[in-house]
């Protein structure tokens, strides 16, 4: 299959009625969450969008969000060298532990043996309930998971969101999980409760679902100029390298085992800089990390 530069174009645009409007009842705030949950539906069934790209880009906005529910001061940069430069043994610390958990949550499809390696601190049956939650709509099925799982645990916010994301996809037939609660809940809507907390996760899905939209765009663009340009890239190990940085947040140059030095990996990455297809996403000389 081949991807043509101005491919994200093609990708159907969010109603300007589901985003711009004003509800004002609990039943508006339901029927614009169904009309954004379909279209986001749309977007993400396309064959060129590249969903593990944009699954790895949202974990690190929800752990991001999470681990700033927990009060501390980590953001995204720390989350990546907390994770990017880990030896075997290596503890990545609390924050990074948060980030690592998303990682896991999103990387597999949903099942309790794949969330409790995400969530090891969880005992499997205990998800097992909390995936099997009785609500048939998504949002209310949800919203439901985070109530109990917050209740059982509270303040453990990271958990209860991966849960009910999980949850949530499972409601709409995803394979697998899509970071998309934490980046529209406030903590205070996490404090809610029945309706409300009902209410609040379609307005979370409402204004989220148009911004994940955008994004797939974006990173389909990204992706598809980095397709146009591999074919000239022809050093060895190439082809696995561009494979990596299709569906990763972030590459250090020692994870690209296929050039055979981190010399040679290093100049490729380089390369792509240069070409337009990448970005060094850390500003630094030396323990730099690459991303499309």
């Amino acid at each position: 299959m081949t991807y043509a530069a101005d491919s994200f174009d093609t990708l159907p645009k969010m109603p300007s009625w589901v985003t711009s409007g004003r509800p004002e009842t609990s039943e508006d705030v339901a029927f614009l969450s169904g009309a954004a949950l379909g279209h986001l539906h749309l977007v993400l069934t396309q064959p060129t969008v590249p969903q593990d790209l944009l699954r790895a880009r949202l974990a690190l906005r929800a752990a991001e969000v999470c681990v700033a529910h927990s009060g501390r001061p980590e953001r995204a940069a720390d989350l990546r060298d907390a994770v990017a430069f880990l030896q075997p043994g290596d503890s990545p610390g609390p924050a990074g532990e948060v980030y690592r958990s998303w990682q896991c949550a999103v990387d597999r499809p949903i099942s309790v043996k794949a969330l409790h390696r995400a969530l090891p601190h969880l005992a499997p049956e205990q998800i097992a309930v909390w995936l099997d939650a009785r609500q048939s709509v998504p949002a209310a099925r949800a919203a439901s998971v985070l109530e109990a799982v917050i209740n059982e645990r509270p303040r453990d916010y990271g958990t209860a969101l991966i849960l009910a994301d999980a949850v949530l996809a499972q409601s709409l037939g995803w394979t697998r999980a899509m970071p998309l609660l934490p980046l529209g809940l406030k903590r205070a809507g996490l404090r809610l409760g029945g309706d409300e907390l009902c209410t609040a996760v379609h307005r979370a899905i409402v204004k989220v679902a148009g911004q994940v939209a955008q994004e797939a765009a974006q990173h389909t663009r990204s992706v598809s100029k980095l397709r146009a340009v591999a074919p000239k890239l022809r050093a060895k190990g190439a082809d696995e390298a561009v494979t990596l940085f299709l569906k990763s947040d972030a590459i250090a140059p020692m994870d690209l085992n296929s050039f055979g030095s981190q010399r040679a990996a290093r100049r490729f990455c380089d390369r792509l800089v240069e070409l337009g297809t990448a970005r060094e996403l850390t500003g630094r000389d030396t323990f730099r990390l690459y991303g499309v």
